[in-house]
């Protein structure tokens, strides 16, 4: 029996967007499934869309109260088993949910199955798209530490899972698809992948919730890797590369923070410095001439010689 998938969309705002997040969920291929919208209080001309497309969806509008509390709102009216979360300016190919529901035969107990997400990029006239690859291992303790476990659209999430952890946080300020990943892992949860990239995730605005205000995100991308570390200490699965992930996403945001705030930074730091001594960022995230520096001079010089090297550079092409 083919169990019935929920596909949930919140909007706020979206008008440009939401017809072909609401006809790519119609159009799946899978047939057992229903499609819910929830207006979060738009001011634009969303709800006369959502209400455009007559009973073959499911809506309801209210005040604007947030993403999460929206998504719980949609957890709430969903009948599904199974459920399909949607932003209201991505999209999904049309076989994304029947291709995840099958590859569940294979692996019946898992409560999240996670695929890659083709990011489609908008600048101006202009659209570009990529696979957002999911590096092995497939540990999602890695992949969670390194900010790889993917956006909303992508995976298929068991309701009874997010349901028995309380759903969404409704006061999380970002980060909030990998704050909920972080208390199903800890819930024992079990995650799969699935290699197939057919959700959709747009990238065209620099007001996104994860963009709005980065340093916040980088508190709660900090504070989330201080809560795996912790708690797979407390289960004693703290394995060396678990360690390696953690304190090489800790190392890449405290670079990007040592550009505003070098106290900030160099606390990040003296926090991997804390756990592993003889750390050393990886070459995918570092150049040669800058672990050399890093591991002569330390944090703080290192960052120093960057910077002038790439005023130089700056300068150089200036001038030029």
């Amino acid at each position: 029996m083919n169990p019935k998938v929920s596909i949930l969309i919140p909007c706020y705002n979206a008008d440009r967007w939401i017809a072909q997040a609401i006809e790519s969920a119609l159009n799946q291929t899978y047939l057992n499934k229903e499609v819910i919208v929830v207006d979060d209080g738009s001011t634009d001309h969303s709800l006369e869309i959502i209400k455009s497309f007559g009973d073959k969806i499911r809506w309801e509008t209210g005040a604007n109260k947030g993403g999460n509390v929206t998504r719980n709102r949609l957890l709430e009216l969903s009948t599904g088993e199974w459920l399909q979360y949607l932003d209201a300016d991505d999209y999904l190919l049309p076989d994304k949910v029947a291709q995840q529901i099958n590859f569940l035969k294979t692996v019946p107990s898992v409560d999240i199955i996670f695929s890659p997400s083709l990011l489609e990029y908008w600048e101006s006239e202009i659209v570009k798209q990529e696979i957002l690859p999911i590096p092995e291992p497939h540990d999602p303790w890695i992949l969670l530490a390194r900010w790889y476990l993917p956006q909303t659209g992508s995976p298929l999430w068991r309701k009874q899972a997010i349901t028995d952890v309380g759903g969404w946080k409704v006061n999380q300020p970002c980060c909030q698809e990998h704050e909920l990943y972080l208390r199903l892992l800890i819930a024992g949860k079990k995650f799969e992948y699935f290699s197939e990239a057919d959700s959709v995730y747009r990238q065209w605005s620099e007001s996104t919730v994860c963009k709005r205000d980065k340093s916040e995100t980088h508190r709660q991308l900090l504070a989330i890797q201080d809560k795996i570390e912790q708690h797979l200490k407390d289960i004693n699965q703290l394995t060396q590369s678990r360690q390696n992930a953690i304190n090489q996403t800790r190392f890449e945001n405290a670079r990007i923070i040592w550009l505003s705030n070098a106290t900030w930074a160099s606390q990040v730091i003296a926090t991997i410095h804390n756990t592993d001594k003889k750390f050393m960022p990886s070459e995918q995230s570092a150049p040669k001439l800058y672990r050399l520096a890093y591991q002569i001079l330390g944090f703080s010089l290192a960052e120093e010689i960057a910077l002038w090297k790439r005023k130089v550079h700056t300068n150089r092409f200036s001038t030029s």
